[in-house]
């Protein structure tokens, strides 16, 4: 599995500000159906109750919210960077600018699971989030998210 498996270039965006953690996923969820054709309401109850669970801010500026989604054929990546970090209630109390979120299947299976790994280790690497945040064109945020994966691939 590979980034660009599961992120649509259509599903990146850099956005100037979200002014809550309910709007970032209301924008997510209109990016889930501008992107895949998902229900946008169902697509952010799903993000709104898995968030409930616990915050999904894992740190150094980068949220990563899953949601499972009913009809859902495979896992769908979105993918936002804001202009002003977001207080997410992040593990390290910093304020989130990265937001790349995972969709996946109801049923059960591992995918899911190997795509919210393969993000994370991606979104780990210190000079991928600089590259990240020095660029805004959407064209070029999926570039670098897709080439990262490549080099760690070989």
């Amino acid at each position: 599995m590979r980034i660009s498996d599961i992120l649509s270039p259509a599903a990146v965006r850099t956005q100037a500000q979200a002014s809550s953690k309910k709007r970032l996923f209301h924008d997510l969820a209109e990016l889930a159906a501008q992107a895949y054709g998902l229900n946008a309401a169902r697509t952010l109850d799903a993000l709104q109750e898995r968030e409930s669970l616990g915050a999904t801010g894992v740190g150094h500026g980068v949220a990563l919210p899953h949601a499972q989604i009913a009809g859902l054929d495979r896992v769908a990546g979105l993918f936002l960077r804001l202009e002003r970090p977001l207080d997410f209630g992040a593990v390290d109390r910093q304020p989130v600018d990265l937001v790349f979120a995972l969709l996946a299947p109801d049923s059960p299976g591992v995918e899911h699971l190997k795509a919210l790994a393969l993000v994370s280790r991606t979104m780990r690497d210190a000079d991928l989030r600089a590259k990240l945040r020095a660029n805004d064109d959407p064209v070029a945020l999926h570039a670098v998210l897709a080439a990262a994966q490549d080099v760690k691939a070989a």
